[in-house]
């Protein structure tokens, strides 16, 4: 009997371990802030000023970088090299391990929060041997002192293993992603691998992952990966949704947050087509505190109908109203100019990224557009407050509040509009319209609006245009 007794602990201890739920943290702000910035492709010496010159003053509360583990160097240097490991050694074309160390030490000391892009689906998918960003020898199967053949999927279907039907669910989870060698990740020994380079970004002080092709990996084998984790973090998937497919983002959702896709293409499609006014019940099907939203992410601005720095005004103005608007962990895309979608970041010689030049050289960095940047305030002093004072003109033009501490309007109409007063619930005052100027020791460097005691004030709207006020940016 008490040998069954010690039997039934035993069985209870393995089970309860079994069933351990992953190890995460939530999208909660520093400081009141949670705003991601992804600044995509930028070396770690320009993450670092970035976050102690611009992102820790502007309010940003974390950063996205890319994947920091060696890579392939492939012939034009294109950009989704980045995505195909040779190694978990830290040393890719935008630094080395010190250099990644100190960036996000950089961060941490102007409150930003660091989230690196990981690629723990794949390795490389280049068919001939050669050589990686750090030097190191691999074949397509074999990486020497980190996996071998026997350590991925090998599905057998279509000759090359290449995945065909996205509707096969076995499909997309054990062939191959563009010939990209897919690690059985089902495996232990393949799950300790990858949870050891997880462990060795969160020594080096990393607060959270952003799960790259997540969709390819069964969630089961994610949440085993998140148990073996030393610490709490952040982590958010990317799980594609597409029509009619078995595997869809809410299997994911034990795992920690969603990248929604389905929010930029929403928004596009209301800026490009539709009415203004319908976006009075914006939203998506997976809770809001569960996902991580954007207008354009690298993937989507290349191959996806969505907004992006091309679009000038309109995109300034989607992403005002994300930064305004109650739903997901808002996540501002920082891109460079591309030729074609291959292209990769502005380098020199030897293929190691330069130095980011804002507005020079390729570099977009729409993070720092003013709108963008003063809605990031925005967004940190409204934070928790109710949506409220809408008013639409059934068209292009709407208004609306947060609460008492923000009030936003938008104009996609083709002609300005005048002589109008909006309602909101502000305390009377005199405010800095933060859309086109600075707030900055008091002053406003652009126009300013009073709001009368019952919340009212006037103004006129240019085509294409917003005006935002929020407590922040009180002038008196």
């Amino acid at each position: 009997m008490k040998r069954r007794r010690v039997l039934t602990l035993i069985t209870l201890l393995v089970a309860g371990v079994a069933a351990a739920p992953p190890v995460l943290v939530a999208a909660e702000p520093r400081n009141g802030r949670d705003v991601i910035v992804q600044l995509f492709q930028w070396n770690w010496a320009s993450v670092a000023r970035e976050c102690r010159d611009v992102l820790g003053p502007r309010g940003y509360g974390a950063v996205q970088v890319s994947p920091p583990q060696e890579h392939v160097v492939v012939a034009g240097r294109p950009w989704w090299q980045d995505y195909q490991p040779v190694s978990y050694r830290i040393d890719s074309r935008r630094g080395d391990r010190e250099a990644f160390r100190s960036m996000v030490d950089t961060c941490h000391a102007a409150g930003v929060r660091v989230y690196v892009d990981v690629v723990i689906n794949h390795m490389t998918g280049q068919e001939t041997p050669g050589v990686g960003s750090a030097g190191s020898r691999y074949s397509h199967y074999e990486y020497p002192g980190i996996y071998r053949h026997q350590d991925f999927h090998h599905c057998g279907r279509h000759g090359d293993d290449d995945i065909r039907d996205y509707r096969d669910r076995y499909e997309v989870q054990n062939c191959e992603l563009v010939n990209l060698a897919d690690l059985d990740t089902a495996a232990d020994r393949v799950r300790d691998r990858v949870a050891g380079h997880l462990n060795d970004l969160l020594g080096l002080g990393v607060d959270g992952f952003r799960v790259d092709a997540a969709k390819h990996v069964p969630a089961s084998d994610i949440a085993a990966i998140t148990r073996r984790l030393d610490r709490p973090a952040h982590v958010y998937q990317e799980v594609i949704p597409g029509a009619g497919e078995p595997i869809t983002p809410e299997e994911y959702t034990a795992n920690g947050d969603l990248l929604e896709f389905r929010y930029g293409a929403d928004l596009a499609r209301i800026f490009n087509r539709e009415r203004l006014a319908s976006l009075r019940a914006f939203g998506a099907p997976l809770p809001s505190d569960k996902v991580v939203v954007f207008t354009d992410n690298h993937d989507t601005q290349r191959h996806s109908p969505v907004l992006t720095f091309r679009d000038n005004a309109r995109y300034a103005m989607a992403n005002a109203f994300m930064l305004a608007w109650p739903y997901g962990t808002p996540k501002v895309m920082s891109s460079y100019e591309y030729a074609d979608p291959d292209q990769g970041p502005p380098a020199d010689a030897s293929g190691r990224t330069s130095d980011t030049t804002c507005f020079t050289n390729r570099w977009r960095c729409e993070h720092r557009w003013q709108v963008i940047a003063n809605m990031v305030a925005f967004h940190n002093v409204v934070r928790g407050e109710p949506v409220t004072n809408w008013w639409d003109n059934g068209n292009d033009l709407i208004a609306f509040g947060r609460g008492s501490r923000g009030y936003l309007i938008l104009n996609d109409e083709n002609a300005g509009v005048t002589g109008r007063s909006y309602q909101t619930s502000l305390p009377a005052g005199t405010y800095c319209d933060v859309i086109h100027g600075d707030f900055t020791a008091g002053r406003c460097t652009g126009p300013t609006y009073v709001v009368d005691r019952n919340g009212w004030f006037g103004a006129d709207v240019a085509a294409q245009d917003g005006i935002a006020l929020h407590v922040g940016a009180k002038v008196n």
